[in-house]
């Protein structure tokens, strides 16, 4: 089900703020051995828009969270996440993978390198052990069957996302022998994979995002095989704007001024309303991005 360009479905709220049926696509996984399964956090509440776009969609709502002037998002954590059915969800949308995938789809292949199975990603791995530096973030995507809300146990995730600066490794030019910021995981018993990273930057043109393929283990992951999805997490407006006032991101405070959800060129359609992660954290401590998907 690998796509090389946005989605072109037909989106789930009307003008009257009803939803509107979707075409499920079918999944065909094929569950191999579970390797390095790691415990999954709970997932928190959104923040402000967040909360109000879970309240239109057909997918799982997110308790509310408020960020303060103070630079903290607090939020209140939902009941522990199951592995057993919770009935069906949206999909969520296929979206581009991008011009810097490095699954070798666009010349660059990193998925076969030695190490590229890991959940820190801040550092490159190999040749060099450059730490891209930035406020701290980790990434929570948990991953069901859109037919049925099941788990999708020990699926492999690939994700990937710009440095503090807005450029990506292995492609942007000064960084073209660094791999940071691209790693692959197993999903647990939840269907959880989790990362460390840092916050992505603001680049011109693009809504702040993380991008990820999933398969249907990590077997094919490491391999190239067959992707089950390709897709996008869209960061909420209210924590970009507290992370981008920290010294580093000065460019994203300007790029972020110029772009919106609604204009911006893959989350424009919906608004990102499946696929806006919810928040929890602050500045100084870092925060946790959490978001349940469909496929």
């Amino acid at each position: 089900m690998t796509t090389d360009r946005p989605t072109t479905d037909p989106r789930w709220i009307d003008e009257h703020g009803d939803e509107i049926d979707e075409d499920h696509r079918g999944l065909v996984y094929d569950i191999r051995t579970l390797v390095d399964r790691r415990r999954m956090l709970g997932i928190f509440g959104g923040i402000g828009l967040t909360t109000l776009l879970a309240a239109c969609s057909g997918g799982e709502p997110a308790p509310s969270a408020s960020a303060t002037g103070g630079g903290t998002a607090s939020a209140t954590p939902s009941p522990s996440a199951s592995a057993a059915a919770s009935g069906p969800l949206d999909e969520v949308p296929d979206e581009t993978g991008g011009p810097y995938p490095a699954d070798g789809s666009k010349g660059v292949n990193v998925l076969d390198d030695s190490g590229i199975v890991r959940s820190d990603i801040r550092s490159s791995f190999g040749s060099s052990t450059t730490v891209a530096q930035g406020v701290p973030l980790t990434i929570e995507l948990t991953v069901r069957g859109a037919a049925t809300g099941s788990a999708l146990v020990g699926a492999g995730v690939y994700l990937w996302h710009c440095d503090r600066d807005g450029d990506y490794s292995l492609y942007s030019r000064g960084i073209e022998n660094e791999n940071y910021l691209r790693g692959v995981q197993e999903t647990d018993a939840m269907g959880t994979v989790r990362f460390t990273s840092i916050y992505p930057a603001c680049y011109s043109g693009r809504w702040p995002h993380i991008h990820f393929e999933v398969y249907s283990d990590v077997a094919n992951a490491v391999a190239s095989g067959p992707i089950v999805k390709t897709s996008q997490i869209a960061l909420p407006e209210e924590v970009n704007g507290l992370v981008y006032a920290t010294s580093g991101y000065e460019q994203s405070v300007r790029n972020i001024s110029q772009v919106s959800l609604s204009s911006d060129n893959v989350f424009r359609d919906d608004g990102g309303i499946h696929q806006i992660a919810s928040m929890s954290g602050s500045v100084a401590g870092g925060y946790t991005a959490a978001l349940t998907i469909g496929v």
